[in-house]
């Protein structure tokens, strides 16, 4: 759309660097508190209260995409991106006013607006000015500047907070915000028929809650996501038991083995098809959760099933991520791309809250809690296999 005329569209566009350059700052900001907050809130008085960090953040980032993929639709993508930066810009400068248990966890409320918010309109954005048959590649590439943000966010901020203070490292995240808000600022809408906010377009009606074009990325993602909130919850510990110091190296490491898919096989799914590619990782993912099944068992070769399964766990990732987004896109109408993409994140969302809450109990009220969260992971990444083999073969 904005690429000069050649042979070939251009994917890499003056609008697509800049999404991807403000995508990176929003990530870090958000993520770059998320090590600090435990103890932050524990110094309060809420230690009770740290399971909620994260609850509540994903719970309003959740209700709001019905709410942002309509708006993105009728008000535009920027407009709705911009909104999700500003969030963060406000809450940034707010959380050091927050000396209360309960106004920190409100403020934990509220921050969770951003991420409800901005990714929706950053996925139909992309979709908007890319080629068609070049949209795996291109979520891809952007996921590729989100994954860096957020996995660069947390060691930022935890340098800040140790090397300054705590309220250095949250005005920094205001900043960061700000800077995302200054590049959207430069960048060109792409809904055509826009209508200008009122606060009716916030009344929703039953067809506005779920896009039924979603409905094959939505049940896929679900059953695949289900996994990331068993391993967000559960990995620290076994971390701790195989005797690995730093719990968040896992991450780490799988965030790279997702980064070096994003890198070498974006166009993949452009090439072989959404399905096919969406098929590789949910088997991928499943030997993955096998993996840390056995590294579970503690016995001597723990450590070495642990990183494989980080190591395929990230590869899985790093495959059916940006595919997903790619197949939303594609099946989505152009009139409602932004709530086909709400409903893709909120299986995302759900996916995550469900298996975390599934794996925290397991692992209070079952010896082999870990393992059995893991294989639930692994059984319900089969059954999306099954699904994708039996949409093959329609």
């Amino acid at each position: 759309m904005f690429a000069a005329t050649q042979s070939r569209p251009s994917l890499y566009t003056l609008p697509f660097w800049l999404l991807s350059t403000s995508n990176f700052l929003f990530s870090a900001s958000f993520s770059m508190m998320i090590p600090e907050l435990p103890a932050y809130l524990e110094g309060m008085g809420g230690r009770e209260y740290v399971g909620l960090i994260i609850a509540l953040f994903t719970l309003t980032a959740g209700l709001s995409r019905p709410f942002s993929g309509k708006l993105t639709d009728r008000i535009g993508r920027v407009p709705v991106m911009a909104f999700g930066s500003v969030v963060c810009f406000v809450c940034g400068f707010m959380y050091p006013l927050a000396l209360s248990v309960w106004g920190f966890l409100l403020l934990r409320l509220i921050h969770g607006f951003s991420t409800g918010t901005k990714p929706t309109a950053t996925a139909a954005y992309v979709a908007d000015v890319v080629p068609a048959d070049r949209r795996g590649e291109a979520m891809g590439a952007l996921g590729l500047f989100t994954a860096t943000g957020m996995s660069l966010g947390p060691a930022i901020g935890s340098w800040l907070a140790e090397s300054f203070s705590l309220n250095v490292m949250f005005y920094t995240s205001s900043a960061f915000a700000l800077l995302s808000i200054l590049i959207l600022l430069r960048m060109p809408e792409t809904l055509t028929d826009r209508e200008p906010f009122r606060w009716g377009l916030l009344k929703l009606k039953a067809d506005e809650l779920f896009d039924r074009n979603a409905r094959w990325p939505f049940w896929i993602l679900l059953l695949l996501s289900f996994s990331s909130g068993a391993v967000l919850t559960v990995i620290p510990a076994l971390s701790m038991k195989l005797g690995v110091a730093n719990k968040g190296l896992f991450f780490t490491v799988y965030t790279i083995a997702s980064l070096v898919v994003r890198v070498l096989f974006a166009r993949t799914s452009d090439r072989y098809g959404r399905v096919p590619v969406l098929l590789v990782s949910s088997g991928a993912l499943a030997v993955a959760m096998g993996m840390l099944v056995l590294a579970g068992l503690a016995d001597a070769a723990a450590p070495v099933w642990f990183w494989a399964g980080c190591v395929v766990y990230g590869l899985s990732w790093g495959m059916n991520s940006p595919t997903v987004q790619a197949w939303t896109a594609d099946l989505s109408d152009e009139h409602t791309r932004g709530r086909a993409m709400a409903t893709m994140y909120i299986a995302l969302e759900a996916g995550i809250g469900l298996g975390a809450v599934a794996a925290g109990w397991l692992y209070n009220h079952m010896a082999g809690g870990t393992q059995a969260s893991f294989a639930a992971s692994a059984l319900l990444a089969l059954v999306s296999a099954l699904l994708l083999i039996w949409k093959l073969k329609r």
